[in-house]
């Protein structure tokens, strides 16, 4: 897949909805020093281009009592095609699991869990995580504090 070819106001307007997705359209083309008709236009262009995928609220865990964040390791017992696929579908139905990635090296997945506390995290494992086949094994890690987490890209 090609990169789309931002120009510098495309640039500036997605550095300024990355901070704020509820932007309304006039005040992000005053923002962005063009009028609003162009600015809409130029943001439809995006989202159809497939650069802006979707608006977002950004939900603070702790505050919605999700106290507990962990990062685990898994390492499948094989790495056919349809284990990984199987492996994928499955954490992604799992909403503990905010996120997935497949990985190059020692392990095949690293996911990111949220709990109420350890031992929700600990009914996550032993109730859905270790049920699921083709586990070799999996490490977790305790997230001890966040020093930062940005879903904002260096445009």
């Amino acid at each position: 897949m090609q990169p789309y070819e931002l120009d510098a106001a495309d640039r500036r307007i997605l550095r300024e909805l990355q901070q704020d997705g509820a932007l309304r359209n006039d005040i992000l083309a005053e923002r962005i020093a063009l009028t609003p008709a162009p600015t809409l236009r130029r943001v439809r262009a995006l989202e159809a281009a497939g650069v802006i995928s979707r608006y977002v609220a950004l939900v603070e865990p702790e505050r919605v009592g999700l106290s507990v964040r962990v990062k685990v390791d898994v390492r499948l017992a094989a790495q056919a095609r349809d284990t990984i696929d199987a492996f994928s579908a499955a954490v992604s139905a799992m909403p503990e699991v905010v996120e997935c990635m497949i990985l190059f090296g020692e392990w095949d997945y690293q996911l990111t869990v949220v709990a109420r506390d350890v031992e929700d995290y600990q009914r996550f494992v032993f109730d859905k995580l270790s049920k699921l086949p083709n586990i070799a094994t999996y490490r977790s890690t305790l997230i001890m504090q966040v020093v930062k987490q940005t879903t904002v890209l260096p445009i």
